[in-house]
């Protein structure tokens, strides 16, 4: 061998071993998987060296050859875990033959998941869920098998749970979901896990997910002002039946003047005013009455007040128009306070959009055109003089 291809082979089995240490990234992935299709670096360092089989070189740079899955048998694989590549198997599987998808099938199994979390390959897999058969879909699921939690927790891994969730039988779903048991509220708390559990919500017959909602219990608000446990719980007041949820939305309940007030807790109680029952709106609602100001004028119970005034009853908008219309014992005017508001001149805007009782709505439009011309300095009472088709 001359020294210069016997320098070329040591540097590339150097670099291969030092992906198959490191045991992470796409490169080293293909490294694993193919000694000639990929490596990369130590973790830490800036240089990656990618390399590929003379097959996936040419693909990449031979655009004008039109090439079918049958043209990369032995290197589905390595295709999978390269952009291109990847872009091209999960195109061809939209419509491709029984026999092509068994091809894909066949190679993909061996390394299904590592190919789950590969920042290209999991897209193949996800297609595979979509497009594959029933048979292939279950054998698929039956190599995640006591790897859900891991892949969930994992930036692509959660992809792949979910796409799986959507697309395997109830059996299955209720066995993949199982292994969360334990660690839900981890999973909820953690950027890529809240999704897995979301889906799980979504898909998953209420009766396999017992054991989330239990989970639930006495953790209503630290979920429910958390980023990713506000979602959850949206989706948990969406999917499941009341016999599930009932006994959370007395929690909530027991906590809506702070939920309100919250960044994220906000979210949650919005949710039950468009979606939720007449009785849990009014609930919400009694709360915010006698505070319709002092809410108005905060950054996130604002936007509570108004799905109050866009989704309450006829007569709790009524109450909470009014609320805003009386003079206060100290002589000042609450309707004035919310036009010059940066938060509360939206709420205003929205009484003026819903109201429906015409004499109030005669009220509340004279009083905003007394105050007109003393708001027009304010940069946010400009919203309301700038809109003044509403009165």
């Amino acid at each position: 061998m001359p020294p210069s291809s016997a320098a070329a082979a040591a540097a590339a089995a150097a670099v291969a071993a030092a992906a198959a240490a490191s045991g992470s990234g796409t490169s080293a992935l293909r490294s694993r998987l193919h000694d000639n299709s990929g490596a990369s670096s130590p973790a830490g360092s800036d240089v990656v060296h990618i390399i590929r089989s003379p097959l996936l070189e040419e693909f990449r740079s031979n655009k004008n050859k039109k090439y079918e899955l049958k043209d990369i048998v032995d290197h589905v694989v390595e295709f999978s875990g390269d952009q291109h590549g990847s872009r091209f198997i999960q195109q061809k599987l939209e419509t491709a033959s029984s026999d092509e998808k068994q091809l894909v099938f066949d190679e993909i199994l061996p390394n299904c998941l590592q190919l789950m979390t590969d920042v290209f390959g999991n897209y193949v897999i996800q297609k595979l869920f979509e497009h594959g058969n029933q048979t292939q879909k279950t054998i698929l699921a039956k190599h995640m098998e006591g790897h859900i939690l891991s892949l969930s927790l994992q930036m692509y891994g959660c992809r792949v749970v979910q796409k799986a969730l959507e697309h395997v039988l109830i059996d299955q779903q209720a066995t993949m979901i199982s292994e969360l048991d334990s660690s839900v509220l981890k999973c909820v708390k953690d950027q890529n896990g809240n999704h897995v559990v979301q889906k799980a919500i979504e898909r998953v017959p209420s009766q396999h997910i017992q054991f989330i909602i239990d989970t639930f219990h006495g953790q209503v608000y630290h979920l429910a002002t958390h980023p990713y446990g506000c979602r959850v719980i949206q989706r948990m007041f969406e999917h499941c039946p009341d016999e599930q949820t009932g006994r959370l939305l007395e929690e909530l309940h027991r906590c809506t003047s702070q939920l309100v007030q919250d960044q994220y807790g906000n979210y949650v109680v919005q949710h039950i005013l468009e979606h939720g029952k007449e009785q849990d709106k009014a609930m919400i609602i009694a709360k915010i009455r006698g505070h319709v100001l002092q809410l108005s004028k905060h950054k996130f119970a604002s936007n509570v007040v108004e799905k109050c005034v866009a989704y309450g009853r006829k007569e709790d908008r009524h109450a909470l128009i009014e609320e805003v219309l009386l003079t206060r014992p100290d002589g000042s005017y609450p309707l004035l306070t919310l036009m010059k508001d940066q938060y509360a001149n939206y709420v205003l805007q929205k009484m003026l959009d819903v109201v429906d009782d015409g004499e109030q709505r005669d009220l509340l439009v004279s009083r905003i055109r007394m105050h007109l011309h003393s708001v027009r300095k304010y940069t946010y009472g400009k919203h309301l003089t700038q809109s003044e088709s509403h009165v």
